[in-house]
């Protein structure tokens, strides 16, 4: 990205000097379109997280993509764990309520709890997510019918990919809670961004200030790339602009 580009785009999302007083944080919106942009790559995303908050962001790298595309959304978060073949009592399904009551353009994170091996998802809450315009899932744990996920066309992010169905294995536990994701903690309503190298959270209080770090490797970066190009080493380019 060129270095008119990110001024356009600091200026668009008001980051530009964000941190001053009397400067209002980003809404929403601005996050998620930040996020989206190509130039904020998962790795950037990760060291913005780590550099802001002082702790990982990025999961487990068992956590692999069924679709090569970007996502960013709001977490939705469930919880499942194992139950008794045996036990017949009835449980409230959460999944399927987080499934129907997410709002447009979230990402749902199932948590699989000991359950790695068990599907979470398969073609029809695949379906369901992508007509009610939800922005795509990720399981710590199974997902299946990964044919037909990628035919509907919804990004999913899994640990594993299994046949196992959760029927008579695993029961809600809740919804809508802080749940352990990939080695994550993530909150409802923290922002998931995931692509070819993995998903990272960033968690909504340290959003603003993720994004500032994200305008200056951009920036920096779009500095480094003529030096590159013309002394052919990268060295020179981090003697003057140190981006790592």
């Amino acid at each position: 990205m060129n270095p008119a580009r990110i001024a356009g785009l600091l200026l668009a999302l008001g980051l530009a000097g964000m941190s001053a007083v009397g400067v209002a944080a980003p809404t929403h919106g601005e996050v998620l379109a930040a996020l989206l942009d190509p130039v904020n790559s998962t790795g950037n995303v990760a060291d913005a997280v780590e550099e802001a908050t002082g702790a990982r962001g990025w999961m487990s790298s068992d956590m692999k993509p069924i679709l090569d595309t970007k996502m960013v959304g709001r977490a939705a978060t469930a919880l499942m764990r194992p139950v008794l073949r045996s036990d017949t009592r009835q449980y409230r399904n959460h999944l399927l309520e987080v499934l129907d009551t997410a709002e447009p353009g979230s990402v749902l994170v199932f948590v699989m709890q000991d359950g790695l091996e068990i599907a979470a998802m398969g073609n029809l809450m695949a379906t369901a997510a992508k007509v009610r315009g939800l922005a795509g899932a990720v399981i710590d744990g199974a997902v299946r019918d990964i044919t037909e996920i990628r035919q509907i066309g919804l990004p999913v992010w899994s640990r594993r990919v299994s046949p196992a169905t959760s029927v008579g294995r695993m029961i809600s536990v809740d919804q809508q809670i802080p749940v352990q994701c990939g080695g994550i903690t993530v909150h409802p309503g923290d922002y998931v961004v995931a692509d070819a190298d993995g998903v990272v959270v960033v968690p909504q209080a340290a959003a603003g200030r993720v994004l500032e770090l994200l305008a200056q490797y951009a920036d920096k970066e779009a500095k480094m790339v003529p030096i590159i190009e013309e002394t052919r080493s990268m060295l020179k380019a981090l003697e003057r602009y140190n981006r790592y």
